[in-house]
């Protein structure tokens, strides 16, 4: 596995999420409260809208198209629940957030 650093934690407080780039993907870093941090595709699977327009309530990430919502602590759809996220392995050395993409293909929904 190749991780690559997207971030520090400077960059992203628990409760928080924001969106980077990393080898042509759009990744979006979560932090559940209470939770680990958490790196999903960062594209709705519904109509391929940025997830980082929409809102995050420190537990459930919601698109800002269509208001379809996902639980930040799995990438399970909340609303459809027949639905979610790709998930990227992703680990903390030091301040550094480094999230691998190889072999994670983001999800679309079949409805």
């Amino acid at each position: 596995m190749s991780y690559k650093k997207v971030c520090t934690l400077d960059d992203l407080w628990e409760g928080d999420m924001t969106e980077v780039e990393l080898d042509g993907r759009q990744i979006l870093l979560v932090w559940p409260q209470g939770e680990q941090l958490r790196a999903f595709q960062g594209m709705c699977p519904h109509q391929d809208i940025p997830l980082a327009e929409g809102r995050f309530d420190g537990r459930v990430v919601m698109c800002r198209a269509h208001q379809w919502t996902f639980d930040a602590s799995s990438g399970q759809g909340i609303n459809p629940g027949n639905c979610r996220l790709a998930e990227y392995p992703v680990r903390v050395e030091g301040d550094d957030v480094l999230v691998e993409v190889e072999g994670v293909e983001p999800l679309f929904a079949q409805a």
